[in-house]
């Protein structure tokens, strides 16, 4: 397993000491670092800026949202990124849901599944750079039809580093696994637990036996956020993540629509996100979280003392990730660094 570091997106403002963290992750042997973005930082702009400052380590965006770029923009970033890193980005995609998509960006939500397969077609295509790129899909005209008529079919000017630049998809639902298996070269999964994984192999098996799958299971990449708090009090550690969790369960999406929901659900934690998904809206934030029990904590974060999360570490070896990306401190970092490499 490898070990990699979630820097995620901003609070209020730039995080503190993230340069030193970066920094210190490479120099222990990490193997990537990952960004993101929803509705205030964006995830390039700050791994441009920390990228600069390592050799070696991989710039993963975990992730990109598509509604805010049209796939040539996000190719072109790609393209830049992946030269000025000399060949260490990885691009990793995602697409919201319909209150970011409809409500920030301004766009339709329409059919994930249709917008994500013509988004990284496009992609693919603008990479491998055979010819000026023409396509016209449900969602993608390019070039447009019905405007001037003097669009014009284009290649890219820069020759990508990389034709094959890796491409991952965030993923939370069946489907979407699935064509995360079959499209892409990995998946960054969100919330979750080696303990209740059936769903998810079976999906990714699902999109691995489709015609024109690029990978298998053998050298497909999965890299998933595992929260990491130290300490020997373990509900006092689950304390860190309960309102984390309240608010991806409870308040991160709509009542009619939460895709991080319905994880949690699938998990077989229906009635739980059903009464936390109330108490949050219904403005009772701090109730939400702490309806959270330490045990689905447990199952998605590693928590307590040293001798337990070495214990417990074996679990995540044997699980399907193959990369872990750790958030949290200097502190974290190391220990996690010394359990895992």
């Amino acid at each position: 397993m490898k070990l990699g570091v979630a820097l995620g997106y901003w609070g209020s403002g730039p995080p503190a000491g993230a340069a030193e963290l970066v920094v210190e992750a490479e120099r222990l042997g990490c193997d990537s670092i990952w960004t993101a973005e929803a509705y205030g930082s964006d995830g390039l702009t700050p791994l441009a800026w920390l990228g600069a400052r390592t050799r070696r380590i991989r710039l993963g965006t975990g992730i990109l949202q598509m509604s805010a770029r049209t796939p040539a923009a996000t190719a072109m970033a790609a393209i830049t990124m992946d030269h000025l890193s000399g060949g260490r980005f990885v691009l990793g995609l995602g697409v919201s849901g319909p209150q970011v998509v409809e409500g920030w960006y301004g766009q339709p939500f329409g059919k994930p599944l249709a917008r994500t397969r013509e988004y990284v077609t496009v992609i693919r295509s603008i990479l491998a750079r055979e010819g000026p790129v023409e396509f016209h899909g449900e969602y993608i005209d390019m070039p447009l039809r019905g405007g001037t008529g003097l669009g014009k079919a284009l290649k890219s000017t820069v020759h990508p580093l990389r034709a094959e630049l890796p491409i991952m998809l965030g993923a939370e639902g069946p489907k979407n696994i699935a064509l995360a298996g079959e499209i892409c070269d990995g998946w960054l999964p969100a919330f979750y637990s080696p303990r209740h994984d059936e769903h998810q192999r079976a999906a990714l098996a699902e999109g691995f036996a489709r015609p024109g799958a690029r990978h298998s299971l053998d050298d497909f990449e999965i890299a998933g956020v595992v929260p990491v708090v130290t300490g020997d009090d373990v509900d006092a550690c689950a304390d860190a993540v309960r309102p984390f969790i309240a608010l991806y369960m409870g308040g991160m999406g709509a009542r009619e629509r939460n895709f991080h929901k319905d994880v949690f659900v699938r998990m077989g934690y229906g009635e739980l996100a059903d009464r936390v998904q109330d108490l949050y809206l219904d403005g009772r934030k701090q109730e939400a979280a702490q309806t959270i029990p330490t045990s689905l904590c447990e199952e998605l974060a590693l928590l307590g003392p040293p001798a337990k999360l070495r214990e417990e570490i074996d679990i995540w070896k044997g699980s399907l990730l193959t990369t872990l990306l750790v958030s949290g401190g200097m502190e974290t970092l190391r220990t996690m660094a010394e359990l895992v490499l």
